[in-house]
């Protein structure tokens, strides 16, 4: 039976992580929240939806994910996951289609799936102007530079637990999912993408909400993209 557990970061999510929790297939067999400095009961929360809780003080959605990642490495070799999900903890993600995310994986051998908020499946509103702009933006440069074909950036996806170690993650903010896709295109790992549905989160975004957020999140996207460019 495949292992597979999910990696949640969270910052002030307490409104919304007892339904992302509860959405996750009975296939997982481990959920980890990461609270990324939470001051809310993102927390308590997720405890009582029966998550594993981690606390990252360091804000930063990498230095979540990495924390989730450390904890896995620290558990025994025979209950380590054969698959890791990342997901977003705003419930605009329907956590149930993880079945999906991961068949490419289990059925034919796919190191790596990026979920693609595809437009015909996301609700109005659900991705702020500047995000659709920044996924055409760093896709198409992605397709021009290395021949990629994504369509998205987006954070619901799933990939092998040893290819996501081959990968050396190190981005601390937001970089962290164009920097899992640019060094998944450097390894030559096998990849593709499922469409799936969008929601309009609950709560406010920490990075799409905010202008300092949104251009923040643009230059560290932008600034992995053409550090790749320039690797032989």
């Amino acid at each position: 039976m495949t292992n597979i557990k999910v990696i949640i970061p969270a910052y002030n999510e307490a409104d919304s992580i007892a339904h992302v929790i509860q959405d996750v297939p009975d296939i997982v067999s481990e959920v980890i929240v990461v609270s990324n400095n939470s001051n809310d009961d993102t927390e308590i929360n997720a405890k009582n939806a029966g998550a594993t809780v981690l606390s990252e003080d360091k804000r930063g959605y990498g230095y979540a994910c990495l924390k989730g990642m450390d904890y896995i490495a620290q558990l025994k070799t025979s209950n380590q996951p054969d698959i890791v999900v990342f997901l977003d903890g705003d419930y605009s993600d329907y956590p149930e289609e993880l079945t999906k995310i991961v068949a490419p994986i289990i059925d034919n051998n796919i190191d790596f799936v990026i979920g693609a908020r595809v437009k015909k499946l996301r609700e109005k509103g659900s991705m702020t102007l500047p995000q659709i702009f920044g996924n055409w933006l760093a896709t198409t440069l992605m397709m021009l530079l290395f021949r990629a074909k994504f369509s998205d950036l987006g954070p619901f996806r799933a990939i092998k637990y040893s290819k996501l170690l081959e990968l050396n993650m190190e981005d601390k903010t937001y970089g962290w999912t164009v920097e899992m896709q640019l060094k998944a295109l450097r390894k030559k790992l096998s990849y593709t993408e499922i469409p799936v549905n969008y929601r309009n989160r609950i709560g406010v975004s920490k990075v799409s909400g905010t202008v300092k957020g949104a251009i923040f999140a643009g230059v560290k996207i932008l600034g992995w993209i053409f550090k790749y460019s320039f690797k032989k």
